[in-house]
């Protein structure tokens, strides 16, 4: 065993198949990692359109190039061990001809991921509903489809399950309240403090349901005695229960004691559209 491993360690050709082999084997893995590294900088662009276009295609670029980059280096090391590359090619096609047949949802998954992007249906970044899930679209595939939720929790789709898609163009749903101001003298003053505290206590107890910081906005005026003061909520889609819930009541209760008379109907909460900006 010793004469077996000496003679082909002795061998001058042997010894430069393996360093080839080794060299092909590390160097790919070291662009693969490379062109990882690349990806992750790109991520961290800032977000806009043509940039979230940009980074779409970069996405399912990268999955594609590291198969091509493995698959390569596989083929030159079977070579450089006395297999022909026209057999492994021969081979290679002949096995993807059957695993086409055994498993059709591989090719879906990869011409639906094409076809999402270079349609321009979705791109990294956006905010949208697939299958029941929403979240942000953190990277696209040749296979999946990775959302964030709210949770932070990745949620992979495969492609070829996308059948409809609800994309929320400015990343949030809007959530309204508007709150009618008591015309009790001297209420009008505690009750702005008292929504300015309810909110920030809401905004502590349920982090999960905003995408971004709450805004109470100035007075509005809509009749000769009768002022409002409007609260916007920029929510995750399907995440208004506690605002129409629980936020509400508990302003509505703290403002009953401040004036019996104070009503319900009084606080109203409405979602709204907000319209994208023209590029």
């Amino acid at each position: 065993m010793m004469n077996i491993a000496q003679q082909f360690m002795g061998s001058e050709n042997t010894l430069q198949r393996v360093l080839v082999i080794l060299f092909l084997a590390l160097g790919s893995h070291g662009i693969v990692l490379m062109v990882k590294a690349l990806w992750k900088h790109l991520k961290g662009i800032t977000s806009s359109r043509p940039q979230s276009k940009f980074k779409s295609v970069a996405s399912l670029t990268q999955s594609f190039l590291i198969f091509i980059l493995y698959f390569g280096a596989f083929g030159l090391i079977l070579r450089e061990l006395g297999v022909s590359l026209t057999a492994y090619l021969a081979s290679a096609s002949v096995l993807g001809l059957a695993i086409g047949f055994g498993s059709q949802g591989l090719v879906q998954d990869v011409v639906t991921g094409l076809t999402l992007v270079l349609s321009d249906l979705i791109n990294i970044g956006n905010m949208v509903e697939i299958g029941g899930q929403t979240g942000i679209i953190r990277s696209i595939g040749m296979r999946f489809i990775v959302i964030e939720n709210a949770l932070g929790a990745e949620v992979f789709i495969p492609n070829r399950s996308i059948m409809n898609v609800i994309s929320y163009s400015r990343g949030y749903v809007r959530c309204i309240v508007d709150v009618t101001l008591s015309n009790e003298p001297g209420s009008r003053d505690k009750m702005k403090g008292l929504i300015e505290e309810t909110t920030n206590s809401f905004v502590k107890q349920f982090p999960g349901v905003l995408v971004k910081p709450v805004s109470i906005e100035g007075v509005i005026k809509t009749a000769p005695e009768k002022e409002i003061l409007r609260i916007k909520f920029r929510i995750w889609p399907g995440r208004g229960t506690p605002i129409e819930t629980l936020f509400r009541q508990e302003l509505i209760q703290r403002f009953k004691i401040i004036d019996s008379s104070y009503s319900d109907w009084m606080i109203s909460v409405n979602y709204e559209v907000e319209k994208t900006p023209s590029k």
